[in-house]
C-alpha cells in the first residue's frame, strides 16, 4: 500500500478519534514504512470537536472567558482555522461542567454566544457550531441573547430565558442582533434527528439524563412548544418538525432561529472542511470505525458518511469498531468494504474497556499482516 487514509470516530469512553489514528499509524509504520498515512481525527460536535479540527487541519486554540451553565464565570475555547471558527458548545454549556448541579431548568447557552460573538469580532467568515454534550434546555435563547437578541415577558420586562422561564416570553426582538454576525457562514453539526418538542423531542429524550426528573419533563416541554409558537409569530419559521431542531436542549432550533444556521451531519461538515475528497483520490485504503457499528450507524454517522464518499471513487473502506451488532449489512451496499471487531473474548464492557488500547493494536496487527500476505 502506497497511501491510507484515517478517519475514525471515537471510541466512548475508551479512546479519542487521536488516540486510534496513532495506534493505526504506529502499526502501518511496522508493516508499510514507506506508506503514506493520513489521519483525520472525527468527533461529532461534542467535547473534541474542536481538537479534532485543529489536529486535522492546524490552527489554533483561542481561550475567552465565557459564561458556565450557571452565569459564572469560566475559561473556555474555540479554534481559529484561518477565517474559520470551530465552537463545541460543550466547551462552556456542557454536561459535565455542572458536576453534581444538573437541572436544566435553570443552565444557559449564553456562553456559546459569547464565544460566537468572539469569532465574529475576529473577522470570522464561517463558524462551526458543534451541538452535543449539553446541560442545557432553553432552546438556544441564552446564546441568542448573548448576540443581542432580546426577550421580554408579558410585562414587556427583558430577560435572559432559560429552560423553565421558556413559558413566560411573549416577544422577541431580533433587530438589535449584532451586524458582525451578518455575512458570516454558520453550520451547525448535529447528528440526531430529534424535533424540538414532543415525546420524541428534546426535553423527554435528553432531560432526564441532564437531571430532570418527570415533572420537569413536562414543564421543559411546554416552554420548547411556547417557544416553537413565539418563534413562528416573530419569524414565519415553524420548527415543530424539523429533524434536528431538538438537539442540545432545543440549541437546534435556536441556531436556525437566531443565527440563520443551517443544520448539518456532523461527517458531512468534517469531510467536506477537510476537502476528503481530494485526500482520498490516489489513496489504496481507507480505515475508520467507531466504538459500536449498529443500525443508528447505518443513518448517517462517520462511518456510513465515509462510505459513501469513497464509494464513489471505488476505494475499499475497512472499518475497525469496539462492538457490532447484527443488522448492519446495508452498510457493505453503502461502501463499506469489511468490518472487525477488537474485543478478542465475550467479556462484559467493563472489563474489556480497559483493554481497548492493546485490543485494537492486535486487530489493526492482523488486519495488516493479513493484507501484506496477499500483496
Amino acid at each position: 500500500m502506497n497511501k491510507v487514509v484515517l478517519i475514525p470516530d471515537s471510541f466512548k469512553g475508551t479512546l479519542t478519534s487521536i488516540e486510534i489514528c496513532t495506534i493505526i499509524s504506529d502499526k502501518m509504520n511496522k508493516h508499510f514504512p514507506h506508506c503514506h498515512v493520513v489521519s483525520i481525527p472525527v468527533a461529532d460536535g461534542g467535547e473534541g470537536s474542536v481538537d479534532c479540527f485543529l489536529s486535522a487541519l492546524g490552527g489554533e486554540k483561542i481561550f475567552e472567558t465565557v459564561s458556565s451553565p450557571y452565569f459564572e464565570d469560566m475559561e473556555s475555547f474555540y479554534g481559529l482555522i484561518g477565517d474559520t471558527a470551530v465552537i463545541e458548545m460543550a466547551a462552556c454549556a456542557g454536561l459535565p461542567l455542572v458536576e453534581d448541579r444538573k437541572n436544566p431548568s435553570l443552565t444557559t447557552t449564553y456562553g456559546v454566544g459569547q464565544l460566537i460573538m468572539s469569532a465574529a469580532k475576529k473577522g470570522c467568515k464561517k463558524l462551526i457550531v458543534g451541538l452535543g454534550g449539553s446541560s442545557t434546555n432553553d432552546g438556544g435563547c441564552g446564546a441568542a441573547a448573548a448576540v443581542g437578541v432580546k426577550f421580554y415577558d408579558k410585562e414587556g420586562n427583558e430577560f435572559i430565558p432559560v429552560g423553565k422561564t421558556l413559558i413566560d416570553i411573549d416577544r422577541i426582538d431580533l433587530s438589535h442582533r449584532a451586524k458582525e454576525l451578518d455575512n458570516i457562514e454558520i453550520i451547525t453539526m448535529c447528528d440526531i434527528d430529534n424535533p424540538m418538542y414532543g415525546t420524541k423531542g428534546a426535553a423527554y429524550i435528553f432531560g432526564p439524563q441532564k437531571g430532570a426528573d418527570e415533572k420537569m419533563v413536562i414543564v421543559l416541554d411546554k416552554g420548547l412548544k411556547h417557544l416553537c409558537d413565539v418563534i413562528e409569530k416573530e419569524t414565519d419559521r415553524n420548527l415543530k418538525d424539523v429533524p434536528g431542531s431538538g438537539a442540545a436542549g432545543a440549541m437546534g432550533a435556536g441556531m436556525i432561529a437566531f443565527f440563520n444556521s443551517k443544520l448539518q451531519m456532523g461527517i458531512e461538515t468534517v469531510l467536506d472542511a477537510v476537502k476528503f475528497d481530494d485526500i482520498i483520490a490516489d489513496a489504496d485504503m481507507i480505515f475508520t470505525g467507531e466504538g459500536k457499528l449498529d443500525t443508528q450507524s447505518l443513518r448517517g454517522k462517520v462511518v456510513i458518511g465515509v462510505g459513501k464518499r469513497a464509494k464513489n471513487k471505488n476505494i475499499p473502506v475497512t472499518v475497525i469498531a469496539g462492538g457490532a451488532a447484527a443488522n448492519i449489512d446495508e452498510a457493505y451496499d453503502m461502501g463499506v468494504t469489511s468490518i472487525f471487531t477488537i474485543n478478542r473474548l465475550p467479556e462484559d464492557f467493563e472489563i474489556s474497556r480497559y483493554k481497548s488500547n492493546e485490543n485494537l493494536e492486535a486487530t489493526i496487527d492482523n488486519i495488516l499482516r493479513l493484507i501484506k500476505s496477499v500483496q
